[in-house]
């Protein structure tokens, strides 16, 4: 187990979530990570992490992983410019991830909470959600209850929008 995942572990047991852990190959993408997810029961989820076109704001849009997100349209719901995917480096400060393993669970390393979560409103019908535990060889699963509790426990401001 890394130490990235430790740390989330560790948060979740604090938090008294339950998770269920899959082990795979290093995965980058959505497109990658499919021919892994046979057998796991729950919504998958695709994470993007965006900047403002000034660079002072920042964004973790999670959504369903077939979809598309239009940028724009995640924009005006936001109230933001023109949005932009962030540098490797913006999101090794802000949420101390690489990428290809962009997660929720990131937040657990934004201790001013300055990155704005943004949820597609379709996850609301989810049960359970999937997402790597900071590092692409591993998907845990939770409880979609489980994960609200988990957005709330980190303090950061989170927004639904429709993708």
């Amino acid at each position: 187990m890394t130490e990235e995942e430790r740390q989330v572990v560790a948060r979740l047991t604090e938090l008294g979530i339950p998770y269920t852990r899959h082990e795979h190959p290093p995965v980058a993408t959505v497109e990658e990570a499919e021919q892994h997810w046979t057998g796991i029961d729950a919504t998958h989820c695709k994470n993007l992490f965006l900047r403002n076109q000034k660079g002072n704001r920042h964004y973790l849009v999670v959504l369903m992983h077939l979809k598309k997100a239009d940028l724009r349209k995640v924009a005006d719901q936001i109230g933001d410019g023109k949005l932009s995917f962030a540098s490797p480096e913006r999101l090794m400060t802000r949420l101390g991830l690489t990428p290809g393993s962009v997660s929720p669970f990131g937040l657990i390393n934004d201790r001013d909470h300055s990155v704005r979560v943004v949820l597609d409103r379709d996850l609301k019908s989810a049960s359970r959600l999937s997402f790597h535990p900071n590092i692409n060889t591993v998907t845990f699963t939770i409880a979609a209850a489980d994960f609200q509790r988990f957005l709330h426990a980190c303090g950061n401001t989170v927004q639904h929008v429709t993708v």
